[in-house]
């Protein structure tokens, strides 16, 4: 049986579909673009090149790459939870529909702009450390090795099976906290459950490469499929075994 937000998507579906496909398109086509003028500067492949310095102007430069990247790899997978807070809101204040699912969208976002700040300051410390490669990818085997095996180990733990169930089913969770919290920070907290469930493969692009358009587009699938598929959490787990044994011979290569 249909669960009552689901079965009464209305007016606003084709414009909220429209709107995130709209913002995700922007987002990889920023990409794209920015991985051609690299690729041209660096005459290599699909990354984009570091300078010889960091400022905080660089790292604003990277923050907004990050940020637009985070978008475009995590809104996809959100478009579900996005509609039913728009039908949500449709049903009770059809009047300020749009805006209101809109605050939704921005609190969203705003956790994704927030580990866009970490991930900003991790890549800084990282190329001070001198463990970042110019195609932005970790140039130590240790650490390469640790971060696919963590990360497949983050896959089969409780806390990212709840991240994920919570992102898989989000119907009671909105019905919880929309009218107690508002939309605002419903966002927030559904974004928090979001980051949950893929901020450690997040971490591998720095194994991949940061710019690297097929590792992300990769990841953007892996988190796709955990999420949407009707197998998704065990997926994950398929995932996560796979990372942990590129990650064990990577490690094991080192003695």
């Amino acid at each position: 049986m249909d669960n009552p937000l689901t079965s009464r998507l209305g007016g606003d579906r084709a414009l909220s579909i429209t709107a995130l496909m709209v913002v995700v398109l922007l987002g990889w086509t920023y990409l794209l673009r920015t991985a051609h003028i690299n690729v041209q500067m660096m005459g290599g492949g699909p990354t984009m090149a570091m300078p010889g310095q960091w400022s905080l102007g660089y790292a604003a430069i990277v923050f907004i790459m990050w940020a637009v990247m985070m978008i475009a790899m995590m809104l996809p997978s959100a478009a579900k939870v996005v509609l039913l807070a728009a039908t949500l809101e449709r049903q009770q204040r059809p009047s300020v529909a749009a805006r209101r699912t809109g605050e939704f969208v921005a609190g969203y976002l705003a956790v994704s702009l927030a580990f866009s700040v970490v991930a900003t300051a991790a890549q800084w410390a990282l190329d001070e450390a001198e463990l970042l490669s110019a195609a932005m990818m970790t140039s130590d085997r240790m650490l390469a090795g640790s971060l696919l095996l963590y990360a497949g180990i983050y896959e089969w733990t409780p806390l990212k099976e709840a991240c994920l169930t919570h992102c898989r089913t989000p119907q009671d969770f909105l019905a919880r906290h929309w009218e107690r919290d508002g939309p605002f920070e419903t966002g927030l907290r559904h974004g928090l459950f979001c980051l949950g469930c893929c901020w450690m493969l997040m971490a591998l692009l720095f194994v991949g490469g940061v710019m690297n358009l097929a590792c992300i587009a990769v990841i953007t699938a892996a988190i796709l499929t955990e999420k949407i598929l009707p197998l998704g959490i065990w997926t994950g787990r398929v995932i996560g075994t796979m990372l942990i044994a590129g990650g064990a011979i990577r490690l094991a290569t080192l003695a």
